[in-house]
């Protein structure tokens, strides 16, 4: 193939003249009006820029410095005063915690031979452990407010060949910063391919609304009135609403996603398409050719430049979203895994397994995830789960309230209010199976529940979708500290102190709990006290939280202001399954339990296979022993004996893509991927080798193919 600039593929001879218009044209649509060259124009909504370079030995791109041995480290890079960290050690410190929030960085669940900074890297990089040297952009996306201010962050190896150009965007996982994909970015990084980092809207610092301080965009912290338009996020709060709340409620904190009163996710395309614009423009500044004005060429367009849009869990859906926004032909191909994507309300399709349609299917994240709220814990005590993993590390008094208040309430059909914990349980189980959720999944419930991630999710995207005040206290939740002492002041809120609060822009996930900032139930009837032990009104019992769990799941079918804010915000984030003919891979865990496969990615694929017809272009690869937290795989002994890590599917997935669009190769076809448990020892499992990850084929046997046709995806047993 020609080294020369890529030509974007495109799809019947009509679509070849389109191209080769716009081609045709590129060079004159920014033109002086005297016929000069296009120039590299600034986008509108591009903030003030910070410029970096990185030598690629004492800091880098992809490890901050840290090479691939420091990012295997469980411990953190040093902050020398650890209440006023600077920026370089907070890049430093975000670097090394989301990379390591993402990724299994043992080496025997496949660090350094699988996947890593220095696998299948040039030499050159292998050599400096895992350093890429290259220049760092970072702006904010301002729409002027001072409310907006998603982060960007652009990173261009030193290695970007400008002959072969390539742009891979990475939206954050979850409720993340902007590094929250930096283990996405690595694939791209290592292939000399730009790469397009953006927040889309959330972050790991909150607004501390005691001391009245808020992030910057690069970490440190401020005091409210002094950062101005410069805030990350502060919560849109008066100075006498303000003083009410903390009156009232003393040490809490606003985060992005929950507080920010925007309803972010409908946007998570939008930022994605602008980190690729952002990036882009960059590249136009650093390598186009100057005029006389100052002002640069513009050299690279949406025609020449190959963009892949990429990541995972929220940033997959946010990929996803942006292939369907992208009317100006930005993005090439896309590579997602686990993606959350928000099914439209009515969507006409089928998912079948084996030989049996999947009764519920395509239920919003909001909606299965407040289900999973309400009966997680409980399941998790069925005697079918004795050996999960973490089950022993279960609130298992509360989750046995949690089971009876579900009983009394008749929210555990065909069970009565005088059955046993172990039958309220099974109940429960079934309950999840019936709603979505694969057998697969069982053996995950007890460390989610155990861990608080599905009320943690539905608290965020509840608060976010209702463009909820955090003075609202939505549902009675709201977020502090709380004291560990064991005396009368135990889960009560209490001060942080500002070594704790400095670090979360690196160290947060934006979602709590999480950094010592826990869930707080306001209707606790002895006051405000964690939620995980706190008492509902209703019942009268510690079953964390049932009347909380209760409200959220209303919102989704109730009539006042809240319940119609939060079912409008939803409509806002429903895609719509149209990705143009795009090149698409998705690859998701079978066992995924926090964004079961039925809800998302399987009624996705048929969605646009109903949309699309036959111009779909989109494979759908299905990994058996997967599921969505890699990170728990060396953390919680059973996961390393259970399951393999996605992650390395999705490189696999973005090197089908890469395929496809230098060399022309088909893109495999839908296929379950079956992989080989490592087994052995919980906590001590084998390690991981070839035999364990099969390759994604490029001609699955047939017991292997997944069926897409009309508007039914049938997934194979």
């Amino acid at each position: 193939m020609s080294n020369g600039p890529r030509t974007r593929r495109t799809r019947g001879a009509s679509a070849v003249l389109v191209a080769l218009a716009a081609l045709a044209t590129a060079g004159c649509g920014d033109n002086d009006d005297d016929g000069g060259p296009a120039i590299n124009e600034r986008p509108a909504w591009l903030g003030s820029v910070v410029q970096r370079d990185y030598d690629g030995a004492s800091d880098d791109l992809l490890t901050a410095g840290l090479g691939a041995a420091g990012l295997q480290s469980a411990a953190g890079p040093a902050i020398a005063n650890p209440a006023a960290p600077t920026p370089a050690e907070l890049r430093r410190l975000a670097i090394h915690s989301n990379y390591r929030a993402i990724v299994d960085t043992t080496a025997a669940g496949g660090y350094g031979t699988v996947y890593g900074p220095t696998v299948d890297a040039p030499a050159d990089i292998v050599a400096r452990d895992g350093r890429i040297a290259g220049t760092e952009y970072t702006a904010y996306s301002d729409d002027g407010s001072g409310r907006q201010n998603v982060t960007l962050v652009v990173q261009v190896p030193a290695g970007f060949d400008p002959a072969r150009p390539c742009v891979l965007t990475a939206a954050s996982s979850g409720s993340r910063g902007v590094y929250g994909a930096i283990s996405t970015g690595e694939w791209g990084l290592k292939r000399g391919c730009a790469v397009a980092y953006t927040d889309k809207g959330t972050g790991g610092a909150p607004h501390d609304l005691q001391a009245d301080t808020v992030p910057l965009i690069d970490g440190t912290r401020a005091p409210n009135a002094a950062a101005g338009n410069a805030a990350h996020f502060r919560a849109p709060l008066t100075g006498s609403d303000l003083l009410a709340l903390n009156a009232a409620t003393p040490n809490r904190f606003a985060f992005k996603h929950a507080h920010s009163q925007r309803n972010p996710e409908k946007d998570w395309g939008r930022f994605t398409l602008q980190a690729a614009e952002f990036a882009l423009w960059a590249l136009n500044e650093r390598f186009g050719a100057a005029l006389p004005d100052g002002r640069r060429e513009r050299r690279f367009t949406a025609g020449n430049m190959l963009v892949i849009a990429s990541s995972i869990s929220n940033g997959g859906g946010a990929a996803l979203a942006a292939a369907e926004q992208d009317t100006a032909g930005l993005i090439d191909a896309v590579a997602v895994s686990e993606p959350a994507v928000e099914m439209p309300a009515s969507p006409g399709v089928t998912v079948r397994r084996g030989a049996q349609d999947v009764a519920v299917t395509g239920r919003t994240l909001i909606d299965f995830t407040t289900y999973a709220n309400l009966y997680q814990a409980c399941a998790s005590l069925s005697p079918a789960l004795a050996a999960a993993p973490a089950r022993a590390f279960l609130a298992t008094a509360q989750a046995t309230a949690r089971c009876q208040s579900l009983a009394d309430k008749g929210l555990l059909p065909g069970v009565a209010a005088a059955s046993t914990t172990a039958q309220q349980a099974d109940a429960a189980l079934a309950a999840l199976r019936g709603y979505g959720w694969e057998p697969e999944s069982d053996a995950l419930h007890p460390s989610h529940a155990a861990f608080e991630i599905a009320s943690a999710v539905s608290v965020t995207f509840a608060n976010a979708l209702a463009r909820a005040s955090v003075a609202d206290r939505l549902c009675g939740y709201g977020f502090a500290a709380t004291s560990a002492t064991l005396d009368a002041t135990f889960g009560r809120p209490v001060p942080l102190g500002s070594a704790a609060i400095a670090p979360l822009y690196a160290t947060g996930n934006g979602i709590p709990p999480n950094g010592g900032i826990q869930l707080v139930n306001e209707n606790h009837p002895g006051g405000p006290l964690r939620d995980l032990f706190s008492v509902s009104p209703s019942t009268g019992r510690a079953d964390l939280n049932l009347d909380g769990a209760n409200c959220l799941r209303g919102l989704l079918t109730g009539t006042d202001a809240q319940a119609r804010a939060l079912q409008a915000g939803l409509d806002e984030t429903r895609r719509n399954g149209n990705l143009g003919g795009k090149p698409t891979v998705i690859v998701h865990g079978r066992a995924d339990a926090l964004l079961p496969v039925n809800h998302t990615s399987r009624p996705y694929v048929a969605l646009n296979r109903r949309v699309e017809g036959n111009a779909s272009r989109l494979s759908y690869v299905e990994v058996t022993n997967a599921q969505h937290f890699d990170a728990f795989i060396p953390l919680l002994p059973g996961y390393d004996t259970r399951y393999v890590p996605l992650h390395a599917y999705l490189f696999r997935a973005l090197d089908a893509v890469w395929a496809n669009q230098r060399n022309g190769t088909p893109l495999p076809p839908s296929q379950v991927v079956r992989t080989v448990p490592r087994g052995g020892t919980p906590g001590a499992a084998p390690a991981l080798t070839a035999a364990n990850l099969p390759p994604i084929s490029a001609d699955p046997a047939a017991a292997n193919r997944i069926g897409v046709a009309a508007s039914t995806v049938t997934v194979p047993d």
